[in-house]
């Protein structure tokens, strides 16, 4: 899609700008926390732990002092005092067991990568070598890394002072809710059931700008610059966790080069950075490697999903059970906890289910802690469910569509009350799925995979459906509240009209990517009537924006840029009054359009702007009324916001390589009102490139010893443009109804639908040989050994005088490093 040519009548909203702030992004003119550099600055470096799990007997730091150019060397010994635990936000259940959780490991490391010492030196290469002078002795301890034994009674203990490795089990049940009914009775008397287990690969959020930090102490507060999701989070995080006053913390977040979650977060580092500087009282900046990012940044996923299905003979569910183990890693993190309970709202997806279990146990393993990921627990519950409704069509011999569209909620349904608890306020699944379908050519290709399979062909064609729907906009304060979580949901802004007319809006909201600069310019801009280049968005810096909850979950828009209208809506109240009384009339007789007000029935009226110069000179305004046209506006939504959509996923599948081509990928997301159509569409096409990296090429792996073997971008694999298919996409529309303009979120959709289209795409290729399941990443030797497996089980079966089956391919061939 490209620019539209503006006219400046045309409304903003619907408007397909240029971004604003790409110009300066794209020439290098950026303020990258890493650019900068202040008087007396020293660097810092992190001692990271190489095995996963160990006493730390002895460091001997004495040879790292006397390296060129270190100011100092810190142990976690040195900082036992001081440095507090980690925080975790989201205590999900009141006897959650939480594990001491230090920025600098004191007395045992929990995974490979943990920091164990730092330095803080002249040089960034200063600080490094001096780390290799560092000498720690490592008692080995027994490594805990598969999330089901970790689970259980006789594993090992990842915390033996917490005397298990469970640490919390969170339940919904419909029936208790009063939600829906017995999913025990519905799977009991169920025509058809079905049993599946799902596996979550761990992934590794790769943003392009590695995390970075700097602190300066040096003034009437400390000022820490970091490259972060969550600059207020922060700042209130970072006060308590260290006891220092938050008003004596400021907290920037200049131009942040990604996140997708992995920035969603209060790290060791930045503790670590601010305590060193506290140390010296001088500046500190420390940058990660690209390896540290992928064996200390926290990582995504890393479910087992065990699923059970209840439905009628002619495709109708009946009852949803789920059971899922949740890997927290060695630590909890910021809201690692509440990650799977996200999910739990959504497993029902689209679809109008009688009955509804789901139970979670959140898990410790010595391996580095996971949170966020793109999506955050709603992929999870996406790919199980869209699986399950592919296994359904499968066991029933009908169309996946079919499937689908005998349990969706129909358009005339809504607002509709679902078995796991939330309204869901509108949509229109109909309408995106047969845009999506005419789109995609489906009985074309359903035609062709026909053929394919009648000749036998070794390449055979697979058809992927995914039909989502996702909670965005988080949150209601009173649903967080309700699910334990440790903040609200509110977002805050503010909008000036100068004295000049020009504006500026304030966002607690913090973009890493998302283009909140031009979509809430655009927003004002058409609210207040005045052009859209006057309009100066402000962001990321708690002392410019002192009230924010930051940026995750698809709530930007739906929370942030509504409270940014909501503000402008006040600023127009207040210019009303002082129009009215200049004007000498009624508030009332005042219509209000493209930025004039006009006395109704005359043809006397005032510019906004004139309404500012006379607030700014303050020589005749109404009684009590303030000499600004300034208003302020703190938004707490009153539900989520439901986007939703069709995705649809052609694949090639080689059956004697394993080779996996996407031929055709079209998806029809309805994500509500349209700011900006070239933001939205490219929200969608960085999630899809996300989701299918997950069903294709992305895995954290760990050898036997905990170590991780995928910590470079050489052996992790994100996929180029090249790796990826032409996106064909499209869009229905159906307005939010919990919010005034009718947006609903489109920042995770992609990442949400793609997986499990692909994934069932693959599958669908296979089930003429057996295959029921590839575990992802569906790489050619991964499918490979799916497709030899289940011949083996077939050739057994027709020995015994069984039928065609299939295996679990990771323990048909049990080998290791098997990418």
């Amino acid at each position: 899609m490209t620019a539209t040519p503006v006219s400046p009548s045309e409304p903003e909203i619907g408007r397909a700008r240029r971004r604003k702030e790409d110009a300066r992004l794209v020439t290098g003119r950026t303020r990258w926390t890493d650019n900068m550099s202040l008087p007396g600055m020293v660097h810092l470096a992190v001692l990271r732990s190489p095995v996963a799990h160990a006493r730390i007997s002895a460091v001997d730091t004495t040879e790292a002092r006397r390296m060129p150019g270190v100011h100092e060397v810190v142990t976690g010994a040195d900082l036992a005092e001081r440095q507090g635990s980690m925080p975790c936000a989201w205590p999900v259940t009141p006897d959650m067991k939480t594990p001491y959780a230090p920025a600098l490991a004191v007395e045992e490391v929990h995974f490979a990568g943990e920091a164990v010492a730092m330095v803080a030196a002249r040089s960034a290469a200063e600080a490094r070598d001096a780390l290799d002078a560092i000498d720690v002795d490592y008692e080995d301890r027994e490594v805990v890394l598969d999330i089901e034994a970790a689970a259980r009674d006789d594993s090992p203990l990842v915390h033996e002072e917490l005397g298990t490795n469970r640490s919390a089990t969170w339940t919904f049940d419909s029936a208790e809710a009063g939600t829906g009914g017995d999913v025990e009775q519905a799977l009991r008397d169920a025509e058809i059931r079905l049993d599946r287990t799902f596996r979550q690969q761990r992934l590794i959020p790769a943003f392009m700008e590695p995390r970075s930090v700097l602190v300066d102490p040096t003034g009437e507060q400390y000022t820490v610059w970091s490259s972060t999701q969550v600059p207020h989070i922060l700042r209130t995080m970072m006060a308590m966790t260290l006891g220092v006053g938050e008003h004596k913390i400021r907290v920037i977040a200049p131009d942040v080069g990604g996140g997708f979650g992995g920035k969603l977060q209060v790290t060791p580092e930045e503790m670590l950075t601010f305590l060193m500087a506290e140390r010296l009282g001088r500046p500190v900046k420390w940058t990660e490697s690209r390896s540290e990012t992928m064996v200390s940044g926290h990582h995504g996923r890393d479910q087992v999903q065990r699923l059970s299905l209840a439905a009628r003979a002619d495709g109708t569910v009946t009852g949803l059970k789920v059971d899922l183990l949740a890997d927290m890693g060695a630590y909890l993190r910021l809201i690692a906890p509440g990650i799977p309970v996200l999910g739990a709202l959504m497993f029902n997806a689209i679809y109008k289910f009688d009955s509804y279990r789901f139970t979670c146990t959140n898990v410790f393993t010595t391996k580095t802690p996971t949170d966020a990921y793109r999506g955050a627990g709603r992929p999870e519950a996406t790919f199980a469910i869209e699986r399950m409704m592919d296994e359904l069509a499968a066991e029933l011999d009908m169309d996946p569509l079919e499937v689908r569209r005998r349990n969706w909620i129909n358009h005339d349904e809504f607002p509709f009350d679902t078995v796991a608890g939330l309204t869901y306020d509108s949509g229109n699944y109909e309408a995106a799925t047969d845009r999506a379908v005419e789109m995609f050519g489906y009985q074309q290709l359903r035609d062709e995979q026909l053929r394919r399979r009648q000749r036998g062909d070794t390449v055979q064609l697979g058809i992927g459906v995914s039909t989502f729907t996702e909670m965005c906009g988080l949150a209601p304060s009173r649903v967080f509240g309700s699910l334990s979580y440790g903040a609200g949901g509110w977002e805050h802004s503010q909008v000036r009209v100068l004295p000049t007319g020009k504006v500026e809006v304030v966002t607690g909201t913090s973009p890493h990517g998302q283009g909140h600069v031009t979509a809430w310019s655009q927003l004002v801009a058409d609210r207040l009537g005045v052009p859209f280049e006057d309009v100066e968005v402000l962001h990321g810096d708690t002392q410019s924006s002192p009230r924010g909850l930051d940026t995750y979950g698809s709530r930007s828009l739906a929370v942030g840029g509504v409270a940014a209208v909501r503000a402008a809506d006040r600023v127009i109240d207040k210019a009303r009054s002082i129009a009215a009384h200049l004007l000498e009339c009624s508030e009332q007789d005042l219509d209000f359009s493209a930025g004039r007000f006009s006395v109704r029935g005359t043809d006397r009226g005032m510019e906004l702007t004139e309404v500012a110069l006379a607030a700014f000179t303050a020589h005749d305004l109404p009684e009590g009324v303030e000499p600004n046209l300034d208003a302020e506006v703190s938004h707490d939504p009153e539900n989520f916001s439901f986007p939703h959509g069709t995705h649809l996923c052609a694949a090639e599948v080689d059956t004697e390589t394993g080779r996996v081509r996407i031929r055709s990928y079209v998806c029809v997301d309805d994500v509500g009102t349209v700011v900006n159509p070239l933001v939205v569409e490219g929200q969608v096409h960085g999630g899809l490139a996300q989701g299918i990296a997950q069903a294709l090429y992305e895995e954290a792996v760990h050898d036997e010893d905990g170590t991780l073997t995928t910590a470079t971008l050489a052996d992790y694999l994100v996929p180029s443009a090249v790796d990826l298919p032409e996106f064909h996409t499209d869009r229905t529309e159906t307005e939010a109804t919990s919010n005034p303009i009718g947006v609903k979120g489109v920042g995770e959709a992609g990442t949400i639908a793609s997986t499990p289209a692909v994934v069932n795409a693959v599958v669908d290729a296979l089930r003429p040989y057996g295959v029921t399941d590839v575990r992802m990443p569906c790489s050619p030797q991964r499918v490979w050994r799916a497709l030899s497996g289940a011949r083996a089980s077939s050739a057994t079966a027709a020995e015994s005088g069984g039928g065609l089956g299939s295996v679990d391919p990771d323990q048909a061939f049990p080998t290791g490093g098997d990418r």
